[in-house]
């Protein structure tokens, strides 16, 4: 017996938040559901997996004509982890009370996936002069990994969409941008010694210490005279050590150290020019600790590796996509630039043309925590800025 079709944005969303979609886990459980859901009113939904893990998936459809130019509700399906965080309710399940729906993901961003879901399902038997699409992708969490793959299978896709909505959490302002983002991880070598010579050998640790210590200068440099960029609560891109391993024991001078670290960027900064500088700082700071020890000949440089990378989002305030999105929203909705990275840049990429926008329920400032939520009153207002658009599609 098939499941009954949900008929609200909340019913689905309770359905959505028991699937333990964590990002590098199969989230192909939620998309078989989403396409279940749709394939009941008649809308054909293309699926796309990693080549690699056919349980790790992408989902994209079309409702009304595919031969003019119309939108697309674009989201992710993966979760953060739970672990080690101190949850007072279920954290895959829906748990409802004070105008709250709980559970990890209701924010970030199953509470918009659902009702862009249902968008789709009430425009089945409209008259559509123009398209609604819906692209659900995996493992964004982590640097937009997913979504690549879908992107590659839509890269013949005529005509391109007017407006792409990437409905991440904002409250329902308008988000006209985000940074880019560059993630590296540095081995630095060293070698093996007894810690009683420790002069003798070069120091993994001690080179990862110093790619630190230029890291640190180089953000000084860019939050003291980097290219601004308004709107952001941080307008100048931002270089960050994220986490750092190496050693064996105390008594061993360290032989490896790996440290990752990340570069978000505003538009008028390139993260490759940054990185040269954070090398180059980080060479002089060597050789000047190498000096003390004249017997040492120059410590090799660390071993930088690009990890995951995505461009920055930037539509322009006064652009007809913003009027476009702004009329389907309450009189005096503010706009915005959000402080994390989505797939939106990626799209904007791939379609020149379109207006490339973030607008979702629910606050990034719960987030990742536990105990996150998203109001019911955020998820209605959703659902009235999708019918909104429904309406200006027929």
């Amino acid at each position: 017996m098939s499941t009954p079709l949900p008929q609200t944005s909340l019913a689905l969303l309770r359905e959505l938040l028991v699937f333990p979609s964590v990002t590098l886990t199969p989230n192909q459980g939620l998309i078989e559901r989403v396409k279940a859901i749709l394939a009941e009113v008649g809308i054909e939904a293309q699926v796309v997996a990693d080549p690699d893990d056919a349980s790790r998936c992408n989902l994209f459809a079309t409702v009304g004509p595919k031969d003019v130019p119309g939108v697309v509700l674009s989201g992710h399906t993966d979760v953060v982890p739970v672990e080690g965080q101190p949850w007072t309710v279920p954290p895959f399940a829906a748990t409802e009370r004070d105008g709250r729906v709980y559970g990890r993901g209701s924010a970030d961003m199953k509470g918009f996936v659902a009702c862009a879901v249902m968008a789709m399902v009430r425009a089945a038997d409209l008259p559509l002069k123009r398209p609604l699409h819906i692209a659900l992708s995996f493992d964004e969490e982590i640097g937009c990994v997913g979504v690549r793959h879908l992107i590659r299978a839509l890269e013949h896709m005529k005509p391109a969409p007017t407006l792409c909505v990437v409905g991440e959490p904002t409250l329902m302002k308008i988000g006209t941008g985000h940074k880019g983002k560059a993630a590296y991880r540095a081995l630095c070598c060293g070698q093996a010694g007894h810690s009683g010579l420790a002069p003798r050998f070069f120091n993994a640790i001690h080179t990862a210490a110093d790619l630190v210590s230029a890291l640190r200068e180089v953000q000084r440099e860019l939050a003291e005279d980097g290219p601004r960029e308004e709107g952001y609560a941080i307008p100048y891109t931002t270089v960050h050590a994220g986490t750092i391993k190496g050693g064996a024991a105390l008594n061993i001078v360290p032989e490896k150290c790996e440290v990752s670290f990340e570069i978000r960027n505003v538009a008028e900064d390139d993260p490759t020019h940054i990185l040269a500088r954070v090398l180059a700082r980080t060479q002089t700071r060597m050789r000047e600790s190498q000096a003390e020890f004249q017997t040492l000949p120059d410590a090799p440089p660390p071993a930088v590796e690009l990890v995951n990378a995505y461009p920055g989002l930037t539509t322009a305030d006064d652009s007809p996509g913003v009027q476009l999105l702004s009329s389907w929203l309450p009189e005096g909705t503010g706009l915005t630039k959000v402080a994390f990275g989505t797939e939106g840049g990626l799209f904007q990429r791939q379609w020149r043309d379109t207006a490339v926008l973030v607008c979702g329920p629910g606050s990034i400032e719960v987030a990742h925590k536990a105990d996150e939520y998203v109001e019911v009153a955020q998820l209605d207002a959703c659902d009235a800025m999708l019918k909104n658009l429904t309406a200006y599609l027929l």
